[in-house]
């Protein structure tokens, strides 16, 4: 490790202080670090054991054109992911765009009209209130799907009251977002979202617990549907992908909800039966056997960014000793031009187009202006080191991925100096 911050030295021409943080940071991590090799260790097996036991097999590495008939490669990756998350059903297409369009799925397959559903961790995510209804064309409000949202208390911890005050004869479903999303608030830790589930369906066993687990695979031991949630989606090109994964989503859950959410991805009565899988099968399976390894490079190197940039004196959530229940790490920067560099500096230390300036942009889905840095081999992947955020106040950094710890402190050090404005260009 000193032979690699003397590295950094040369290369960044780092002062001897930011230095002695760099190697007083590594050294006060490694208790916590432990722990991470514990989780992977575990979930390694759990995967391992999905593999053996729906005899995977070269053969159904290959892929498949046209409608995707009789895909028996597309058919045991389901069945090896519905063993992980030890579900009935399982949805693992490269046909769904991202992690919204997981979402959505879930919501459009399950809700009808006048039905209601009640985010009980607070507003979505931005891109998911477009699809609750913001005059955009085919949305849930247009078809009369009533959305509540409920705060987390400032703690963190659900508001019990609030939930069994809102819930009603019309509701049909409770979401949870894992995830902190491009908030300060806390990711959900598992034994959290146990809690509240069991609080939901002892009031009404019917209503359908959802949760949006992007960010948050193979962080903990277990998943949502291991602690009764009925439908969980997310994103391939974030944590279950393991950085090579190319795109695509997955959906786990009961069978009925899955076939549901199936048949808006398709169509009624063909649901999940076509798809072709082209190229995706080998890298899916491939990808998925690597998950629990690169999420633990990626969660060392947010636990390193916490207590690097604790110790430089900015405020960052989660703290470097905090459990760990996804793979983001917010920084608290206070203002839109340290949110720039900070971003720019990251850029500059990616493997593709570290030559480019990341701006500020309005994107699809989103109300304010975002800034966006990642030379990732996979566009938009959340699991390669990436930095974003809304320029909005209080002016919050979101740092998440990284396929090797090494390569998230050297893009910390890129960002610090970059800040410093003392780059040598």
């Amino acid at each position: 490790m000193y032979q690699f911050i003397k590295d950094l030295e040369n290369q960044f021409k780092i002062d001897n202080k930011l230095s002695k943080k760099i190697k007083d940071s590594f050294e006060k991590v490694q208790p916590y670090w432990q722990k991470i090799n514990d989780i992977t260790y575990m979930n390694q097996m759990k995967i391992l054991k999905a593999f053996q036991k729906n005899n995977a097999s070269d053969f159904h590495l290959n892929g498949s054109t046209g409608y995707g008939y009789g895909d028996m490669g597309r058919e045991v990756l389901e069945y090896i992911w519905a063993d992980i998350f030890q579900a009935e059903k399982a949805l693992v297409r490269p046909q769904i765009v991202s992690g919204t369009h997981a979402i959505s799925l879930c919501l459009f397959g399950v809700l009808r009209p006048h039905d209601e559903f009640i985010s009980i961790s607070g507003i979505p995510y931005d891109t998911l209130q477009k699809v609750i209804g913001s005059g955009e064309p085919g949305t849930l409000s247009e078809l009369n799907i009533i959305h509540k949202s409920i705060d987390l208390k400032e703690n963190g911890d659900f508001n019990f009251e609030l939930i069994e005050k809102a819930i009603n004869d019309k509701t049909k479903m409770v979401c949870i977002q894992r995830s902190r999303g491009y908030s300060w608030r806390p990711s959900l830790a598992i034994e959290q979202i146990a809690e509240v589930i069991k609080f939901v369906k002892k009031i009404n066993p019917n209503i359908v617990c959802f949760v949006d687990n992007c960010y948050g695979e193979f962080v903990e031991i277990m998943e949502p549907t291991q602690i009764g949630a009925d439908l969980v989606a997310g994103s391939l090109i974030k944590n279950p992908g393991g950085g090579i994964t190319p795109r695509g989503g997955y959906i786990v859950g009961r069978k009925e909800l899955v076939y549901a959410a199936s048949c808006r991805l398709t169509a009624p009565g063909i649901a999940g039966e076509v798809g072709s899988a082209l190229d995706f099968n080998r890298l899916a399976y491939q990808g998925l056997f690597l998950a629990p390894l690169i999420t633990e490079q990626a969660l060392k190197g947010a636990i390193f960014a916490a207590q690097l940039l604790s110790d430089l004196g900015y405020s960052v959530s989660p703290q470097p000793y905090e459990l760990r229940t996804d793979i983001i790490q917010a920084i608290k920067l206070g203002s839109p031009q340290k949110m720039r560099l900070f971003c720019q500096g990251i850029q500059k230390a990616s493997p593709l187009d570290a030559h480019v300036t990341p701006q500020e942009s309005l994107l699809p889905g989103y109300k304010d202006p975002v800034i966006m840095a990642g030379g990732t081999f996979i566009q938009g992947s959340s699991i390669e080191l990436s930095a974003d955020g809304p320029l909005r106040e209080p002016y919050i950094v979101y740092l998440q991925g990284g396929l090797s710890v090494a390569h998230v402190i050297i893009g910390l050090v890129s960002a610090l100096k970059k800040m410093d404005l003392i780059y040598d260009e």
